[in-house]
């Protein structure tokens, strides 16, 4: 397993942004972007070593976030100019992206505004926005993801299906995460606040989905509580070169909880 490399440090117009890089350099790099109220530090370490095996994967916490400095933008579209200003700031022409839940809005944003900086993208238990129709979240989401800490309880409810596999792997990952030496900060009230904002003010994607014309992969658990999976099946319609992938007994987590085979797909999809 390779370990993190430590935190770097990037000055950039929304503050001073904690940065870890992984695995070798050389290729295009993949870029991580993290979920509501989620740190650097809550990737589960063993999705990063699978994925860093063979190419660079990057991680950082957005401004007002964990170590950052800077504040929360209460917009998507903020949010996006900050993980483009990463990009660039590391000198890179372009990067591949992978989005998590939040991270996947930001995501597909950041392809619709700053195109010429994604080459593949990755939207991983996310939406694309402005989907009425079909199956709803878990009536109890928005009670459990609002409170004021969540315990591992919280998250297996959130990230896993009920299933004796699928709990034992969401144990195995919580347990993962949290023995990590030197963890950062938690996200602040304000931060929180300022992301609900972003959330509830975003309109989708949906509108301009066709804009979307750089291969895309979607994925998410079909038992996905908070973002149904039809969400993702909606966004793969409706982009253009977009592929899906469900993974049974999973959710939201699916990515930490099927860490072998979603590596091995994300691998595919960017070579």
């Amino acid at each position: 397993m390779n370990h993190a490399s430590s935190i770097v440090w990037l000055d950039t117009r929304h503050g001073r942004l904690a940065v870890r890089q992984d695995g070798p350099d050389g290729g295009i790099p993949l870029l991580l972007l993290q979920r509501f109220r989620g740190t650097l530090d809550d990737w589960d370490p063993a999705f990063i070593a699978a994925l860093s095996a063979d190419r660079r994967v990057i991680r950082f916490d957005s401004a007002g976030i964990g170590r950052s400095g800077g504040r929360v933008p209460d917009t998507i579209t903020g949010m996006a100019s900050v993980a483009a200003d990463v990009i660039q700031a590391l000198g890179l022409p372009q990067a591949d992206v992978l989005g998590w839940s939040l991270g996947g809005v930001v995501a597909q944003q950041l392809a619709l505004d700053s195109p010429h900086l994604v080459r593949r993208l990755i939207v991983a238990g996310s939406s694309p926005g402005g989907i009425t129709d079909g199956p709803q979240p878990h009536p109890r989401v928005p009670q459990v993801m609002t409170r004021q800490a969540n315990d591992a309880a919280d998250f297996l409810f959130l990230f896993y299906p009920e299933t004796s596999t699928a709990i034992a792997a969401g144990q195995a990952s919580l347990a993962r995460i949290a023995a990590q030496p030197g963890m950062g900060p938690q996200v602040t009230a304000e931060a929180f606040m300022a992301q609900v904002r972003a959330i509830s003010g975003w309109p989708g994607v949906l509108h301009r989905a066709k804009e979307l014309r750089m291969p895309i992969l979607v994925a998410n658990g079909a038992h996905d509580v908070m973002l149904p999976a039809y969400r993702s099946f909606v966004l793969s319609q409706q982009a253009p070169d977009a592929r899906l992938i469900l993974y049974p007994d999973a959710g939201h987590a699916f990515l930490f909880q099927e860490i072998e085979d979603f590596a091995a797909q994300v691998e595919r999809f960017l070579a």
